[in-house]
């Protein structure tokens, strides 16, 4: 019996398993409004008027504001990544992955969305990551820590305001 992956045509059994194409377009499509709508936001934050007044730029104001712009960062190098891997098809991972074995025979590769990576193994056994750029899952994973960091470093700062300061 052949068991085939949902909706991408491929055996599941196959040793060269991209990201499918339905999945990276999902995240593309549904992180672009995403995005759009946190950079509307925080430039509707940094607006002039609104840095310049002393009582709208509470410290608990400022962590969240931080926090919205770690994680607008962290979703575009996200996105960024997932647009790598949206341009190539099986072809494409298995040049990329032959490039990168310096010679050696790839025996198989898979996908994987955390982190976002392209696995290739070789027959000797060696295994590394193709196509995603190398800084973008560290880069994300601290962008990560830092939305944390500062949203619940904001979330304390308003709960220590007086009643009638917060905004």
């Amino acid at each position: 019996m052949k068991i085939l992956e949902a909706g991408s045509g491929v055996l599941a059994s196959d040793p060269y398993q991209t990201h499918g194409f339905t999945a990276l377009f999902t995240v593309l499509l549904a992180g672009l409004p995403a995005l759009i709508g946190l950079v509307a936001y925080l430039a509707s934050r940094l607006m002039p008027e609104r840095l310049c007044s002393r009582g709208l730029r509470t410290p608990a104001a400022v962590c969240r504001d931080l926090a919205l712009l770690c994680s607008a960062a962290a979703l575009a190098l996200y996105m960024w990544g997932c647009l790598h891997l949206l341009l190539l098809d099986r072809q494409g991972v298995g040049n990329a992955c032959a490039k990168q074995s310096g010679g050696v025979r790839v025996a198989a590769f898979h996908g994987d969305f955390v982190p976002l990576r392209m696995v290739c193994r070789t027959d000797a056994g060696s295994v590394f990551t193709v196509v995603v750029p190398d800084y973008v899952n560290p880069s994300v994973a601290v962008l990560l820590l830092l939305v944390v960091t500062c949203a619940t470093a904001g979330l304390l700062l308003h709960r220590a305001q007086p009643s009638g300061a917060h905004h």
